[in-house]
C-alpha cells in the first residue's frame, strides 16, 4: 500500500487491446507526475507490460472477489480494499460503471480526487484519444498517440533465448483475433506462409489459446518451417516483437503489442474502422479489405505490400 509518496491509481480491464491502446494515457501520467508512485489494479497477465516497465510502480489483481461489493450501493464495503483505494492521492477508474455504482462507493470509502473515464470508444476519434481525453482535468494533453513498451532485461534475454539458434531476420504473424469476422481465412494465411518460407526470413507465428484451432492447422500444414511461439506471457511477447523486422496481424490486441514494441506492422482489417482501432505508430500500414469483408482480401494484395528483403531465395 503506498505511503507517503503521492500515489495515483490508475483502474483498467478490458483486452489486450483495450489496455495497450490506454498506454499513451498512462504515459502523460508517468511524465506529468515523474515524482508519483503509480499503481494500476487490472488483469495481471496484461497489465505485465506495465509493471516495472516504465508505466507502473506495482499491479494489483482485479480479479479479486471483494471488488464484486463495490458494484452494490448496499454491501459492505471491504475494509482492506477500502483503505488501498482512499490512499491514493488521485484515482482514475475506466471501468464500466453505467449506474454510478462504483464511482459511488469510491467515494463512500475515501476517495476524494477521482477521475472516471468511459471505456466505450465511439467512432468520433482515434481510442488512444478517447481515454486520454478525461485527464484533460489534470492539465494532461495528449500529443503523442503512439503506444510504446520498455521490455526490461529479464525479458529480453528470456527472448533471446527462446529466438537462440534461428537466423535473423525475424517475421513475426499472428494469425488469431478476438473475432472471426476480423479473422483472414486461413487458406490464404497458408498461401502467404508458404511464400513467406521461401524467404530468408525466419517466420515466427505466435498465438494464444483463442487462436489453439488455426494454429494447429499451420502446424500440419508447415512442421518445423516455422517456429510456432504459443501463449508466451505479454511481457516476453513484446520482447521477441521488438527483435522482428516485421509483424503482419489483423485487428488484435498482439497486434497492438507489436507497433508498441517498434515493430514494422501489416495490418490486415476488415470490419473494423482503423481510424479509431489501428495503432497510432508511424511503422504501421493497414490493408483494409474491400467491403470490410477478409474474404475480399487477395493473398497478391498482401504480397504487394511486403518490404523487399521479403523477396524469394
Amino acid at each position: 500500500m503506498p505511503g507517503s509518496q503521492p500515489s495515483i491509481l490508475v483502474i483498467r480491464g478490458g483486452a489486450i487491446g483495450d489496455f495497450l491502446l490506454t498506454l499513451p494515457a498512462l504515459r502523460l501520467l508517468r511524465e506529468g507526475f515523474p515524482d508519483c508512485r503509480i499503481e494500476i489494479v487490472g488483469y495481471r497477465h496484461i497489465c505485465s507490460v506495465a509493471e516495472g516497465r516504465f508505466y507502473a510502480d506495482a499491479v494489483r489483481s482485479i480479479e479479486y472477489a471483494p471488488m464484486a461489493g463495490f458494484f452494490n450501493p448496499r454491501s459492505e464495503l471491504d475494509p482492506e480494499l477500502s483503505r488501498y483505494f482512499s490512499s491514493f492521492g488521485q484515482v482514475i477508474s475506466y471501468l464500466f460503471d453505467p449506474d454510478g455504482f462504483f464511482e459511488g462507493n469510491l467515494r463512500r470509502c475515501g476517495v476524494k480526487n477521482l477521475i472516471c473515464g468511459d471505456p466505450r470508444i465511439s467512432d468520433s476519434q482515434h481510442a488512444v484519444r478517447q481515454l486520454a481525453r478525461p485527464l484533460e482535468s489534470l492539465a494532461l494533453f495528449l500529443e503523442n498517440s503512439a503506444a510504446e513498451i520498455f521490455p526490461n532485461e529479464q525479458d529480453a534475454a528470456t527472448a533471446g533465448q527462446l529466438l537462440a539458434g534461428h537466423r535473423p531476420p525475424f517475421v513475426a504473424v499472428h494469425p488469431g483475433s478476438g473475432s472471426a469476422k476480423k479473422n483472414w481465412p486461413l487458406p490464404a494465411w497458408k498461401e502467404l506462409l508458404s511464400e513467406l518460407c521461401d524467404t530468408e526470413a525466419t517466420v515466427l507465428v505466435v498465438s494464444g489459446e483463442s487462436d489453439a484451432e488455426r494454429v494447429a492447422e499451420l502446424k500440419a500444414a508447415f512442421g518445423e518451417r516455422l517456429v510456432f511461439l504459443d501463449h508466451l506471457p505479454l511481457h516476453v511477447l513484446g520482447a521477441v516483437l521488438q527483435c522482428c523486422e516485421l509483424f503482419i496481424g489483423h485487428d488484435s490486441g498482439i497486434s497492438h503489442l507489436a507497433a508498441a514494441a517498434g515493430a514494422e506492422c501489416l495490418l490486415l482489417f476488415g470490419p473494423t474502422d482503423p481510424a479509431v482501432w489501428a495503432p497510432a505508430n508511424p511503422d504501421v500500414i493497414v490493408l483494409r479489405a474491400p467491403d470490410g469483408l477478409l474474404h475480399n482480401l487477395s493473398v497478391e494484395d498482401v504480397k504487394s505490400r511486403l518490404p523487399a528483403f521479403l523477396s524469394p531465395k
